[in-house]
């Protein structure tokens, strides 16, 4: 009995820590979400996640003043078309004939992740801006260091107006909202840790990618 008793302090031990760590760390991922996004360096190419009209105008603002060449919507729903989306945003119908191209197969981050590193590949382009909300920036760029190893990537967060990204903790919206995103990037982080331990004894590609905070 006195065995079964210390085992079961044990795993119950177990257990705190890993819920002290899983809060502490649920913190620190909302402290580092970027308030001030700034002006990104200039880059090859542009991606816009699809997720709010907010981060297609900022892309092509982006666009416009010649941070990059070319930009890539990505996620976009397949019944959508091009002039939809040049309507929604200030210049579109000067930038999007020309420099714009729509992504329709991506249902997700990852697929975000495969649909921009097609067209990075096609276009030679080996750095981008990625144009994402402020509170998907972490997981987005783990899902694209992962997918594109040798691309450099240059966050440029987009803070919604929705978002209350002062004193989040006394919104419960955002609170939720911070949840469900930080439960997905422990998995996507895990996917990159699994991947990284796979480069290095030979079973896939190095999954390091240089990534430049604003």
């Amino acid at each position: 009995m006195a065995a079964f008793i210390r085992l079961v302090r044990i795993v119950v031990a177990g257990v705190l820590v890993v819920c002290a760590l899983l809060v502490i760390g649920f913190f620190l991922f909302a402290g580092t979400i970027e308030r001030d996004s700034g002006v990104p360096q200039a880059a090859h190419g542009i991606v816009a996640l699809t997720g709010g009209k907010d981060r297609i105008g900022e892309a092509v603002r982006l666009l416009a003043n010649g941070q990059a060449k070319r930009l890539l919507i990505t996620g976009v729903n397949p019944s959508t078309k091009a002039r939809e989306l040049q309507n929604m945003v200030p210049r579109g119908d000067e930038f999007f004939p020309c420099c714009v191209d729509l992504g329709h197969a991506a249902v997700d981050t990852s697929g975000n992740a495969a649909e921009t590193r097609a067209w990075a590949s096609k276009h030679g382009f080996n750095s981008l801006i990625v144009v994402t909300s402020a509170y998907h920036m972490p997981r987005t760029l783990i899902e694209f260091a992962r997918a594109m190893p040798d691309v450099h990537l240059v966050p440029h967060p987009v803070v919604s107006r929705n978002f209350q990204i002062k004193n989040w903790w006394s919104h419960s919206g955002t609170v939720r909202l911070l949840i469900m995103e930080y439960v997905k990037y422990l998995g996507a982080l895990t996917r990159f840790a699994g991947a990284r331990v796979a480069a290095r004894v030979g079973l896939s590609s190095s999954a390091h990618s240089s990534v430049n905070k604003n």
